[in-house]
C-alpha cells in the first residue's frame, strides 16, 4: 500500500519557504528555468524567481512558454510585455503539439500552429516566435516536449511550474510521497528536474502576492471578474480540454471575435459552447435506457468512439477495475452507489467512457465517489477496509 504523509504546519509562511526552495535551485543546478503559461500561478514563479535571480546575480532569468494558439488576447499581450523585459530571456515557442479536443469524439487532438492547418489558425504567428524544434516531433504532447526545450548543454536543469496541491487530488498526492525535496519530481532526459516551489500556496495567496508587490499580471482575469467567473473558477489554459470544456461558452460571451475564428478551429467547438455541461458531453451524469443495465450500457458507450480510440478508452476502463480490484480485494463492482473504499461503480465507468478520459485522469475524481458514499453510510474508511479484511 502506497503510504501518504500527512500535512503539517510549521513556522514560516508560503511566501518565505517558496524562495527558499527556489534560492536552493541555484545552489544545486547549472540552470533554473520557468516554464511560464501566463496564468496566475506561474506568475508567481516567475516573479519569485526574478527576485531570487536578482540577489544572485543570475539574470537574465531563462523563461519559456509553449503558445497554444487558441488563447486570450490579454494573454498574448502579458506574454509580448514579459519578453520584452530585459531581466529575462524569453523563448516563445509556437508548435504544433497535441492538446485534447473534447469538443469532438471523431477528433479527439488537435494541434495549434499545425501549418497543414494554416488557413484555420485563431491568429498570427506572433514575433519572435520559435516554430521549429530539433527534437520535436509531430504528434508530442506538452509533458513530452518540456524536457527538450533545455539540453544536456545546459547542465542540471530546475524547470519551475505554477503546480500547486489544492488544484486535485492527483497533485496533492505527488507532493505527499517523501519528506525530502516532496516539490522536486524524478529527472527527466537524465538531467532535468520539474519543481514546484510554490505547491503549499492557496488561490488566495497567488492573488493576493501581485496586490502586495505590484507585479504585472494577465488582464484576462479582469474579463473574468466582470463575466461574473468565480476566483477558484478562474482559469487561463488551453480552451477545448476536458477539463476547461465547461467554461468553453465564456469565450463566447467575453470574445466574440476570437470565438468567431474559435468555432472553425475544431470540430465540435460550437456545440460544446451550449451543451458541455449536458449529458451530451458526460456532465452531470449518464441516464441508464431502458432495459439496459450499467454493465451493458458500458460496451456501447466505448462503442461510440472510432475505432482508433476505443482501445484507450478500454484500457482507461481497465485501468480503473484494476484499482478498484487492488483496493478490495477483488469485491464485486456496484451498479450505482461508489464503493466506499474504491469509488468504483459501473455507472462511473459508464460515464468515464462518456468523456473518454483520454488523459487518464479519472482515478481521483473516482476516490471522492468512495468518499460520498461513505458519508452517506456514517462509514469510516478504517471500517469499510475492516470488511474485507485490511
Amino acid at each position: 500500500m502506497v503510504k501518504i504523509l500527512k500535512r503539517k504546519t510549521i513556522g514560516a509562511s508560503v511566501l518565505e519557504k517558496s524562495l527558499e526552495r527556489i534560492g536552493s535551485l541555484f545552489d544545486r543546478f547549472d540552470t533554473v528555468v520557468v516554464s511560464f503559461s501566463g496564468g496566475k500561478d506561474s506568475t508567481v514563479c516567475l516573479n519569485l524567481a526574478l527576485m531570487v535571480a536578482r540577489e544572485r546575480g543570475r539574470l537574465p532569468l531563462d523563461v519559456y512558454t509553449f503558445d497554444e494558439e487558441a488563447i486570450h488576447p490579454e494573454t498574448v499581450d502579458y506574454l509580448a510585455r514579459v519578453a520584452s523585459n530585459p531581466e529575462i530571456r524569453f523563448h516563445w515557442y509556437c508548435l504544433p503539439i497535441r492538446h485534447r479536443n473534447a469538443c469532438s469524439r471523431r477528433q479527439p487532438y488537435w494541434h495549434p500552429w499545425n501549418p497543414m492547418e494554416r488557413r484555420l489558425w485563431v491568429r498570427d504567428l506572433p514575433p519572435g516566435a520559435i516554430t521549429t524544434a530539433s527534437w520535436f516531433r509531430f504528434g508530442m504532447d506538452m509533458p513530452s516536449c518540456a524536457p527538450f526545450v533545455y539540453g544536456p548543454e545546459f547542465g542540471t536543469v530546475a524547470d519551475i511550474t505554477g503546480i500547486r496541491a489544492q488544484e486535485s487530488l492527483r497533485r496533492l498526492r505527488a507532493v505527499t510521497m517523501k519528506v525530502e525535496d516532496n516539490w522536486i519530481s524524478g529527472q527527466r532526459n537524465g538531467h532535468n528536474v520539474n519543481c514546484s516551489p510554490i505547491y503549499d500556496w492557496t488561490t488566495e495567496d497567488v492573488w493576493l502576492a501581485p496586490q502586495i508587490f505590484g507585479w504585472d499580471y494577465n488582464r484576462t482575469y479582469d474579463v473574468f471578474d466582470k463575466a461574473g467567473v468565480t476566483r477558484h473558477q478562474q482559469r487561463v489554459c488551453p480552451p477545448y480540454g476536458e477539463e476547461p470544456l465547461g467554461g468553453l461558452h465564456q469565450y463566447a460571451e467575453c470574445w466574440p471575435h476570437l470565438w468567431h475564428r474559435m468555432i472553425d478551429r475544431v470540430p465540435g467547438a460550437a456545440t460544446a459552447a451550449r451543451y458541455a455541461r449536458t449529458e451530451l458531453y458526460g456532465f452531470g451524469g449518464v441516464e441508464l435506457p431502458a432495459g439496459k443495465t450499467w454493465r451493458s450500457l458500458l460496451e456501447d458507450l466505448i462503442q461510440m468512439w472510432p475505432p482508433e480510440y476505443q482501445r484507450v478508452v478500454r484500457s482507461n476502463i481497465a485501468t480503473l477495475m484494476r484499482l478498484h480490484n487492488r483496493k478490495t480485494r477483488g469485491r464485486a463492482i456496484p451498479d450505482e452507489a461508489g464503493d466506499p473504499i474504491s469509488g468504483c461503480s459501473w455507472r462511473f465507468l459508464c460515464e468515464t467512457a462518456m468523456r473518454g478520459d483520454l488523459k487518464g485522469r479519472r482515478s481521483q475524481s473516482m476516490q471522492l465517489k468512495g468518499d460520498q458514499t461513505r458519508r452517506k453510510t456514517g462509514q469510516t474508511l478504517e471500517q469499510a477496509l475492516r470488511e474485507i479484511g485490511r
